[in-house]
């Protein structure tokens, strides 16, 4: 298959967009390693069975590679004036078993288990973004020992 390169556009506007073309990027990645994902488009289905069918949840994370950590999103509200979080990230319940968290220069794939597993045995602090996600934060090196497989920009460890 051909090597393909994907970057971030800036015209891409929205976070919603870029979160789309980032699990493209993610997509494509895979599939050259045989690995092919039937993603789920429509809102509805997403709900009932997950982003995809293979059980993969991909998140960007923008900043990642800059500051050396992971922000792990474990809920949600859809506005500051919801009162009840709703699970997300990985704590949602859907058919996802795999995580798949990073940018276009690294991204790391974990079991979805082990990042709750962590969550739960380390008790790291979860805060609040933007009064609709609470998150908490994984360090890199923690990260890489972590990820069943991390993809490098550079070529470095994308061995699967």
């Amino acid at each position: 298959m051909t090597q393909v390169a994907i970057y971030p556009h800036a015209t891409v506007k929205d976070s919603l967009e870029k979160g789309l073309a980032f699990q493209d990027f993610v997509c494509i990645v895979l599939a050259q390693r045989h690995i092919v994902l039937q993603n789920i488009g429509s809102k509805k289905f997403q709900i009932e069975v997950g982003e995809n069918l293979q059980g993969f949840e991909i998140k960007l994370d923008r900043r990642c590679t800059e500051t050396g950590r992971l922000s792990i999103e474990v809920a949600e509200k859809s506005s500051r004036d919801v009162l009840w979080w709703t699970p997300s990230g990985i704590m949602r319940e859907d058919n996802s078993i795999l995580y798949i968290q990073g940018n276009y220069d690294s991204f790391w794939v974990f079991g979805k288990n082990w990042l709750r597993r962590w969550m739960e045995e380390k008790s790291p602090c979860v805060d609040e973004f933007n009064g609709t996600i609470k998150r908490f934060f994984l360090e890199n090196e923690v990260a890489d020992v972590g990820a069943i497989w991390k993809w490098c920009k550079e070529g470095a460890n994308n061995g699967w």
